[in-house]
């Protein structure tokens, strides 16, 4: 191990789901003192574009394997490193919390083996800013008693028993990261002899004015058409929670079809 000291230090925070207001305090006063700010895709550019200093270095590392665009967490980890050893306030600027479904154990690594100062800041994660913005709490007296964080990157993964299991379950399941695998899980879960009334939300971009909701039950599957999913992200909600939307939900969405978390390097003055 490196055991050499740096003035700099890293930040490794989450910015939140989306919407610029929903930072925590401890975050925004590190985004409006850093140096160089490593942002991913998923973080509000209104954020960054009105409180980041405006001789700050922001760099864009955003990741969208679906459209092939994809900065190595290698090429991340070296930025890191090498901004922290010339004396610089990093923050490395997170979509959502900084500790789910991240590369963070890969970040953590780099900066213990160089012996660099860091702190990590939560945030708010995408399933928690969804289900708020849409009006379903996540566990409910008489709906859930639990909630399970999924992602279905690798559908290989997942034996028969998690199927039956995740099938039979009154735990709220939030599933990141899995829009274009949401036929897929639809009809594995409905093999599995889920309850056909159970509710399926599909919220995307949520609570940023583009947020989209699509709410429908298993037994729609068959006879309703999906939603498409050009613009990530996209989070899907399954549970008898999901009933409460309509009674609950408090945000009119609009019928933008665009996307919020796509004008990073349009609008940074210092991106590269």
């Amino acid at each position: 191990m490196n055991t050499q000291s740096y003035q700099g230090r890293v930040i490794l925070a989450g910015a939140g789901p989306g919407d610029p207001d929903l930072i925590s305090v401890k975050a925004l006063k590190y985004l409006q003192q850093a140096d160089v700010v490593l942002t991913d895709r998923l973080v509000s550019p209104e954020l960054i574009e009105k409180n980041a200093r405006k001789d700050a270095l922001v760099i864009y590392v955003g990741k969208q394997c679906s459209k092939g665009i994809h900065t190595p967490q290698q090429d991340i980890n070296q930025l890191i490193v090498e901004f922290a050893q010339k004396g610089k306030l990093v923050l490395r600027l997170k979509g959502g919390d900084a500790t789910l479904f991240s590369n963070i154990l890969d970040e953590l690594e780099t900066v213990k083996l160089h012996n660099i100062p860091y702190e990590i800041i939560p945030g708010i994660s995408a399933a928690l800013g969804a289900a708020s913005y849409t009006g379903i709490p996540l566990t409910a007296r008489g709906y859930s008693r639990g909630v399970r964080f999924l992602t279905l990157y690798d559908l290989s993964n997942f034996k028969y028993q998690q199927w039956a299991e995740l099938a039979d379950t009154d735990d709220t399941l939030v599933f990141y990261m899995s829009g274009q695998k949401l036929l897929e899980l639809t009809q594995k879960l409905y093999s599995f002899g889920i309850d056909p009334e159970k509710g399926i939300a599909i919220v995307q971009q949520a609570t940023t004015p583009n947020q989209k909701t699509t709410i429908l039950s298993f037994s729609d599957i068959r006879h309703k058409k999906l939603p498409e999913f050009e613009y990530v992200p996209t989070l899907i909600i399954i549970g008898n929670v999901v009933n409460l939307h309509e009674h609950y939900a408090w945000i009119k969405e609009g019928a933008s079809s665009t996307s919020y978390f796509d004008n990073h390097k349009n609008i940074y003055q210092n991106a590269v």
